[in-house]
């Protein structure tokens, strides 16, 4: 069969440079093939051109299978990152909502002294000095992104509103908010604290 398959290839005139067979067998010794590969001397010049092509296309394709690897690699870095940087963001926005929500309280009672002063004329000076305290509170924290719930007249929102109270109304439509018992924030988009309403039946 050996003996057939040489006679066919000399039959096909292969055109073979001698110099370039001698480069080839030349690097072949300096870089010997792996233990389970063919024998060079028991190869002919054009069976190893095919085997080293052969060689070739493998190598190739590991190194593409290396390079999708790596550009895996390389997107699930970038969604860790840009995880990583939202979370980042996210705890910078909101670093003042526990300071806020401490300071919730002292803004209700300056709402209830206020109120309170309002329905006895003798505290006119110290309503005026109360509101004066609650405005500056009030700008302090709507700097820091304190907002007020809008709640009374507004259509009950399970979101924004928690209602304790169900009672019936001629003015108010149906499951609207008829009265405002405690007010309710948002800390810039979110829901700090709800509203606590009272809703028409």
């Amino acid at each position: 069969m050996a003996r057939m398959r040489e006679d066919t290839l000399r039959g096909r005139d292969f055109s073979v440079d001698e110099d370039q067979v001698e480069d080839t067998l030349e690097r072949d010794l300096e870089n010997p093939p792996e233990e389970d590969s063919l024998d060079s001397n028991d190869m002919s010049p054009l069976e190893k051109i095919m085997t080293l092509e052969a060689e070739l296309i493998q190598a190739k394709a590991k190194a593409d299978e290396h390079k999708d690897h790596l550009l895996r690699l390389q997107a699930e870095f970038d969604n860790y990152r840009k995880r990583t940087q939202k979370e980042k963001t996210e705890i910078i926005k909101y670093a003042s909502e526990r300071l806020i929500s401490e300071l919730l309280p002292v803004l209700d009672n300056f709402e209830r002294a206020a109120s309170s002063a309002q329905v006895n004329p003798d505290f006119n000076a110290f309503s005026q000095g109360i509101d004066m305290i609650y405005r500056q509170l009030q700008t302090a924290l709507n700097k820091e992104g304190l907002k007020a719930i809008e709640a009374t007249g507004q259509p009950f929102d399970p979101n924004l509103h928690d209602a304790v109270l169900r009672v019936e109304s001629d003015e108010h439509p149906e499951n609207t908010v008829v009265e405002e018992l405690q007010k309710g924030y948002y800390l810039k988009e979110k829901v700090l604290r709800p509203s606590m309403v009272k809703v028409s039946n």
